[in-house]
């Protein structure tokens, strides 16, 4: 078989994937707290070496190089944790964070069965029982991982270490944690992340800004420019294909002739 098809086809899978990851990117730029995706690519020069070295069979010849594919191979999708710019709301119960770190949240799914996440969305208001609650009526947790509850006809202050004061009175704190190694930490949806098995927390330096949200930090001139190099990537594969489709073509009809 021809392998310039199946180079041009692994550069069009690659593309594809990329182009998967922009445009939920883009479509998540007015979503706070969003962190943007990215996507790594492996050349065949890149897999080459990798198996020269490695030298985990002894021997003289301690290993085959084996059926590889000479296109692209897609690496691993990769989150961007870092700090989106602060939108002004005025609202008391809006928070931000600035630094690392990220809100605890008792989220409950629709089997009814609850589970701790996290969040940079700080888009909080009270319910009607005076619960500090997301947009979608998860509890924020304080810092004993209890719901934190405040009494809606008082005043209320929050300062930029969390903690909650009603009537100049300290009434409870907000949970900020963060995580060793971001690894750990895996997207859920709903603007929501969980942790995998061996996520270790750590004290957070984030500060905490009342009637701020954090935007997302997905640079959409930026984004633009990487789907058009994505589109004219992807159209030269075609192209590739096409080209290599219409001298088969005249091989087995004309050459095969004679």
């Amino acid at each position: 078989m021809v392998k310039g098809l199946y180079t041009a086809y692994t550069g069009m899978l690659n593309e594809q994937k990329r182009m998967d990851i922009i445009t939920n990117n883009l479509a998540n730029t007015d979503t706070t707290g969003y962190k943007k995706e990215g996507v790594t690519n492996q050349s065949f020069g890149d897999v080459l070496a990798y198996r020269l070295k490695d030298n985990s069979t002894p021997g003289v010849d301690p290993h085959k190089m084996g059926t590889m594919s000479m296109g692209v191979q897609l690496g691993e999708t990769y989150t961007d944790y870092s700090q989106g710019a602060l939108k002004q709301t005025g609202n008391t119960y809006d928070l931000a964070l600035s630094g690392k770190g990220f809100f605890a949240v008792q989220y409950t799914d629709k089997s009814g069965a609850t589970s701790t996440m996290y969040t940079r969305d700080g888009n909080f208001g009270l319910s009607k029982e005076g619960y500090l609650v997301t947009q979608d009526g998860d509890f924020v947790l304080n810092s004993n991982g209890s719901k934190i509850t405040l009494d809606p006809t008082k005043t209320t202050k929050i300062d930029s270490s969390g903690n909650i004061y009603q009537a100049d009175k300290l009434v409870d704190k907000v949970q900020i944690t963060d995580f060793a190694d971001y690894n750990y930490l895996q997207k859920y949806g709903e603007d929501l992340y969980s942790t995998a098995a061996g996520a270790s927390k750590q004290t957070s330096s984030a500060q905490v800004t009342e009637g701020y949200l954090e935007t997302s930090n997905v640079q959409t001139v930026s984004e633009m420019v990487q789907m058009i190099d994505i589109t004219r990537d992807y159209q030269t594969n075609q192209k590739v294909i096409q080209t290599i489709d219409n001298t088969l073509q005249v091989t087995a009809n004309q050459i095969g002739k004679l």
